[in-house]
């Protein structure tokens, strides 16, 4: 029985681990049952024919073997081998087609290797006789009794419907008292295969809850199955971490190559890097808050020209990701603020060297 704290259903994965140790859903019963229940049915289409057929070969063969010695290995045995064989070949096939396909149906085809690993404790007469004075031993003994007990009694049942036949049956024919004896037969025969249908019916509704029921996990055992599928959450938590850590330095890294930084000014920084053969500024670097004052930071320590646009600064933050270029709708906007910082970069060459010409 299934602890009680295993409340949750199987993961695809444990079901997966069962299948691979050979724990699926089966039942023995079900096969065979359907097996003689195809035998029984082929030799029921035969019987039509069979019977002047045989009568005919047995005729045959009393002419045959007035006339001479049947010993082992003559014509007379090979040929009541092959009539044997010839009815009773269809019957096996057709009971083990039905009964492999009746297998296959419960639980597909398994290889299990470790099932068929040798365990000392499998051949201990200690731990056999533990389990056969078990519970689980004895349940298993009066399940079984139950289908007997049922066959039993329409046992019982047939005779008794058929005891005043069978009272006068003394007085009858060979012929007649062969078929009342197959006719009883065969009506306690498919009898029985429906109780046994039926019994297998339910063993298999047994064994599949107590599977299911065995399969179910704890909370703590999915959060176990988890850790191992999809890996730590903390140690994916510190690889991301890094992970950022380390884009964040190349995004900085990066900065040091901006022709200027566009700000909010206190929220927002990004990072724009723009060449004559550049159809469009590029989007370098980019971040908000803490991130933001860092970008500032590296602008500041390489003299990179840094300008207040808020709403410029919101559009870029929002809109474009870093390594793309910037939009047309904001061609003139970014046009402006470059040509700013061009003009101001030239006014302050040009004031460069006039310095320089005076000290000469």
């Amino acid at each position: 029985m299934a602890d009680s704290n295993k409340t949750e259903k199987p993961t695809p994965r444990r079901r997966q681990k069962a299948r691979e140790k050979g724990q699926v859903a089966r039942t023995r019963e079900l096969p065979s049952v359907l097996g003689c229940t195809a035998a029984l049915a082929i030799f029921s289409w035969q019987a039509s024919g069979a019977v002047q057929k045989w009568c005919g070969f047995l005729r045959s063969t009393m002419d045959w073997s007035a006339s001479s010695a049947g010993v082992p290995g003559t014509t007379l045995f090979l040929w009541l081998g092959w009539q044997v064989l010839r009815w009773t070949a269809p019957a096996m096939l057709g009971a083990w087609v039905v009964s492999f396909t009746a297998s296959v149906m419960q639980g597909g085809l398994v290889f299990a290797p470790e099932a068929l690993t040798p365990k000392p404790e499998r051949m201990s007469p200690a731990n056999k006789l533990a389990q056969m004075f078990s519970l689980t031993g004895l349940s298993g003994l009066l399940k079984s009794l139950l289908p007997f007990g049922a066959i039993l009694y329409l046992g019982v049942g047939v005779f008794r419907s058929h005891w005043p036949e069978i009272v006068l049956a003394s007085g009858l024919e060979l012929r007649a008292f062969t078929s009342m004896v197959v006719a009883i037969a065969f009506e306690v025969g498919w009898k029985s295969l429906l109780v046994l249908l039926a019994w297998a019916g339910v063993d298999y509704f047994l064994t599949w809850r107590k599977l299911e029921g065995d399969l179910r996990m704890s909370r703590q055992e999915m959060r176990e199955e988890h850790k191992e599928s999809e890996g730590d959450p903390a140690v994916k938590g510190r690889i991301r971490r890094m992970q950022r850590q380390m884009r964040r330095q190349q995004m900085l890294k990066a900065t040091e190559t901006a022709t200027a930084v566009i700000t909010n000014p206190t929220h927002f920084a990004i990072a724009l890097r723009y060449e004559r053969e550049m159809p469009a500024p590029i989007v370098i670097a980019k971040g908000k808050d803490l991130i933001a004052e860092q970008i500032k930071e590296v602008a500041r320590w390489h003299g990179i020209p840094t300008i207040e646009n808020p709403p410029l600064a919101q559009v870029l933050y929002r809109t474009v990701a870093i390594g793309q270029e910037i939009p047309a709708k904001l061609y003139i906007a970014v046009a402006e603020i470059l040509a700013l910082i061009h003009r101001a970069q030239a006014q302050a060459r040009a004031a460069a060297q006039r310095d320089a010409g005076r000290k000469e």
